[in-house]
């Protein structure tokens, strides 16, 4: 028997894309929370040369999407990293994304296992590469830490 679906939340969350400046600020600011300045300095530099498509980055999956209720960043982080290695042609997004799952709370073992769960559905390139991916963020971040 098919049950009638309902997208409530979702919808609600789309009632408050007011006007576009409120969603695009709402936009810098998930991706602020989730890749600090550098991720700003990033896109913001992609909008000197294609402004139009940097404000489509900040509204659609950062103001729009990051920004729905029913999954918190946590869960939508996990969601992102999975899709990404399994992609396996987006390496400076993964790597972007595993830096931002440690940011928000994920810990290096979380994000290694949820990369083997790809191999089952990806296969074991997709895993390897994606494991590789995260063994160099994980690098980098032990190099910029600070000594003690």
């Amino acid at each position: 028997m098919l049950h009638q679906i309902s997208d409530a939340q979702g919808l609600m969350a789309m009632t408050h894309q007011d006007d576009k400046e409120q969603r695009y600020q709402r936009g810098r600011k998930m991706l602020h929370t989730l890749h600090g300045q550098h991720g700003l300095d990033i896109v913001d530099g992609l909008g000197a040369f294609a402004p139009d498509f940097a404000r489509m980055i900040y509204e659609f999956p950062f103001a729009d999407i990051y920004d729905r209720p029913a999954l918190d960043l946590r869960s939508r982080q996990i969601a992102t990293i999975s899709a990404l290695a399994a992609m396996g042609n987006a390496l400076p997004q993964l790597d972007a994304h595993i830096a931002a799952g440690l940011h928000i709370g994920l810990t290096r073992q979380e994000i290694i296992e949820i990369i083997m769960q790809i191999a089952v559905y990806a296969g074991f390139p997709a895993a390897m590469n994606g494991l590789a991916a995260a063994r160099a963020v994980f690098a980098r971040l032990d190099e910029e830490a600070p000594k003690v």
